[in-house]
């Protein structure tokens, strides 16, 4: 293949750069400054020193324009509601106060004040602030931040392209704010957002910018007439303002569809469209609208999302295409590179040739930068790294790793009798309530308690040598004594082992399986200063023995309570992962679903009552075109019950789903036919409830009243008040009392605290329904 250069030389750029630094300084620094050990001075010096060093990376390598804006102490889009004064009224004090302080009281919450609602950031498992907005809502310009970033990269010798979240993405994230109607449309506000968007816009252009990219996600979903109307309406105006910089809109992980000749007859200077997998169809839908005639067109190319490398000569051919459809083209990711470790040479313990399979966010700028290159001076320029890029697309195809006959054969032998439980839900319900005789209203947790620094250290020097697997695994089981002993003390019906031998729900189930890859320094963040290592999916899978069994049944012989045995759901284990890209994800989920099964089987065997198979990802990783939703909700449903489909009636099967929107797929939670389900509720008042009855589910359910994400006690009182309302959607005897989410993130002293007022607030609930 031989691609001509481009008639303008085409520039490298990135929508967004991981923000935590190469060892996590981030973390340390904010969670420092939380427990008062750094200062506010020393918390923005660190930050200051993350961005530069990002900024002289992506310049270094070849990056013509640097974003800036998208690096955030918490969330971009709460720093999008600072930019734009929507402080709700509970934390306006604090924020007046002292801005820092309340930054993170809205992200946190404090004892006395309750955070913003968290839910997912479209379909990945970052979790972003929901905006909080209600007629009443006076917005007012704050851009210090984004212009005070533009400063910081000019003195650098950079040229900075500030990355906002755009104005009908920031109010169709939005929600109506506690007290509004809940049929309050923030849409509706566009008109009075508007120009804070322009005078954000004037006072960077004040500040030196060039360009400003304006982040428009929300537009590759499904829009009404109506919002697409919006989006031409605010294009029209903010393009229309004489003092501000080019603009560039940008979208990503979708095609754009209905909105794509929205923006293309907007006025302004360009668009930035993902054209990696749905998001193929922007190519040809942009030569049916014409292309970009005196635009720039920025084409994201390389996947932002996953971490295989790309496919350069296919690369080359859409870019080659698009030359004729905009004024000019520039390359880029696919989206924010925040999604993708860091760097993939810090990894010590990959296989070299494995290694070469591999580009997190480093290796992603620099593939971008070649792309460019190559369209600019002609394939000739890059044929070196070109000839390197198919060997190890060869390699990768070839590998004994992506390829295991046994499992194959196994899942292609499924039939739907193996996704089937042995009886309707009403007879294994009796059956159930018969083995476990639990209470009115039974209380349980998530699954996880507090990893302590204790725990951490164990692991840590298990890896180091400094103690042995005997040691450490009478810390494990030191732990597990702690945690049952005190879940039998506070009065838990059902109970958990803790999880302290588990580094993450995910890694620990993958360091487990064939066909999975574990890193060492692969973090994610997934909200805050909470990260991730996202495992990489490589090959075919399968479980070579039991992964839980010890533990759980460990658990179980210190106490005559039941004990639930505790794994991590086939959609799950995919979407926090990095998936291979050779192959349908529903046959990847049915591998994995495979394996799973055997363990509930095994802990089925081994006498355990209860088991939970999380599917917190199942929202998550829904579709956002309604068109391709079926499809996936039926191989993820159908993943689900093949995991748990071979247990006896008096088993009980737990799920458990956390910060999402769940009304959509209420159907998709009833097709699970697991027996109880545990979702968030606490910050989002029982919405889920009120859900579960509008559809008429069947089953059990546990709609959370303790919000773990927040350090904040909830009283006895604050409880009880969740579960009455609770009990106005589903009736007390198919409801269950439990925390929003796993309790691993959380110290002992508020976790104590928050079990022991979750128990009295359910007694208080059971006398006033016994009437006693």
């Amino acid at each position: 293949m031989t691609t001509k250069p481009a008639a303008a030389a085409a520039r490298a750029t990135v929508y967004g750069y991981p923000r935590q630094g190469r060892n996590r300084e981030l973390k340390k620094a904010v969670e420092g400054y939380w427990k008062g050990r750094v200062d506010a001075a020393g918390l923005r010096s660190v930050a200051a020193g993350l961005r530069r060093d990002a900024w002289r990376e992506l310049a270094e390598a070849g990056v013509h324009e640097v974003p800036t804006g998208d690096f955030s102490y918490y969330d971009h889009v709460l720093d999008t509601t600072v930019m734009v004064g929507a402080i709700p009224a509970r934390h306006r004090a604090a924020v007046e106060a002292d801005e820092l302080a309340g930054y993170f009281a809205m992200a946190r919450g404090t004892q006395d004040v309750a955070p913003l609602e968290m839910t997912k950031w479209f379909d990945t498992n970052y979790h972003y602030l929901v905006p909080e907005l209600g007629p009443d809502t006076v917005f007012t310009t704050d851009s210090s931040k984004y212009t005070d970033e533009v400063k910081e990269a000019l003195a650098l010798g950079l040229t900075p392209r500030p990355v906002l979240v755009g104005p009908v993405t920031y109010l169709l994230l939005a929600k109506p704010a506690p007290g509004v109607a809940p049929d309050f449309d923030p849409l509706t506000l566009l008109d009075r957002l508007l120009p804070v968007y322009a005078e954000v816009l004037s006072d960077l252009r004040a500040a030196g910018a060039q360009w400003v990219q304006l982040d428009e996600p929300a537009l590759v979903q499904d829009r009404t007439p109506a919002q697409l109307g919006a989006a031409a309406r605010a294009y029209r105006d903010l393009g229309a303002a004489t003092d501000r910089p080019k603009l560039l809109v940008a979208s990503y992980f979708d095609r754009l569809g209905e909105a794509l000749p929205v923006l293309a007859k907007a006025p302004v200077e360009g668009l930035a469209l993902d054209f990696t997998g749905p998001a193929a169809a922007n190519l040809d839908a942009l030569a049916a609208v014409g292309g970009l005639p005196g635009k720039r067109l920025v084409a994201g190319v390389v996947d932002g999302r996953n971490v295989w490398v790309a496919d350069l000569e296919k690369s080359l051919t859409t870019l080659g295409t698009l030359l004729g459809l905009a004024d000019r083209v520039d390359v880029a990711a696919s989206c924010s590179l925040l999604h993708v470790p860091l760097d993939a040479t810090a990894e010590r313990d990959i296989e070299p040739q494995i290694l070469r399979w591999l580009a997190f966010a480093r290796q992603k700028a620099d593939e971008v930068v070649t792309l460019a290159r190559g369209l600019t001076h002609g394939t000739g320029a890059i044929a070196a790294r070109l000839a390197a890029n198919r060997a190890d697309l060869a390699s990768r195809a070839a590998s004994p790793i992506t390829h295991d006959p046994a499992v194959r054969a196994r899942a292609a032998a499924v039939t739907a009798a193996d996704s089937r439980r042995s009886g309707p839900y009403p007879e294994r319900a009796a059956a159930q309530r018969a083995r476990l005789r639990l209470p009115l209203l039974p209380t349980t947790t998530i699954g996880s308690f507090p990893q302590t620094g204790e725990l951490r250290a164990a692991r840590a020097d298990l890896r180091a040598g400094r103690i042995d697997t005997a040691g450490y695994e009478e810390r494990v089981r030191a732990e597990i004594r702690e945690v049952i002993a005190f879940q039998e003390k506070a009065g838990l019906d059902v109970l958990v082992h803790g999880e302290p031998e588990r580094n993450d729900m995910v890694q620990y189930f993958a360091e487990r399986l064939t066909g999975y890859l574990a890193t060492q320094h692969g973090w994610v963040q997934s909200y805050g200063t909470r990260y991730v290592r996202p495992p990489i999916l490589a090959g075919d899978i399968s479980r070579p023995e039991p992964m839980t069994v010890r533990w759980t049944t460990y658990a179980q012989s210190l106490t005559d309570r039941p004990v639930k045995g505790m794994l991590t759901g086939p959609v799950t284990m995919l979407a926090w992962s990095f998936v291979r890209d050779d192959q349908p994800l529903a046959e990847t989920a049915r591998q994995v679903a495979l394996a799973l099964r055997d363990e509930v089987g095994d802990l089925e065997a081994a006498g355990t009552a209860v088991v939970q198979v999380d599917e917190p990802a199942l929202r998550e990783t829904l579709p956002l075109r309604a068109a391709d939703r079926p499809a996936y909700l039926e191989w993820a449903t159908e993943a689900f019950r093949l995991t748990t489909g071979g247990v006896r009636p008096d088993t009980q099967i737990h799920t458990h789903m956390c910060y999402a929107e769940f009304g959509d797929i209420v159907q998709a939670i009833d097709d699970l036919d697991a027996d109880v389900i545990s979702l968030e509720a606490a910050r989002s008042h029982m919405q889920v409830a009120r859900e579960l009855a509008t559809h008429g589910y069947p089953r059990e359910a546990g709609p959370g009243v303790y919000d773990i994400h927040s350090p904040r006690v909830p009283s006895a009182e604050e409880a009880a008040e969740l579960l009455r309302t609770g009990l106005k959607a589903i009736p007390a005897e198919r409801l269950w009392v439990n925390p929003d989410c796993g309790l691993k993130t959380r110290g002992w002293p508020e976790t104590r605290a928050s079990l022991e007022n979750l128990v009295t607030a359910a007694r208080t609930v059971r006398e006033e329904l016994s009437g006693s």
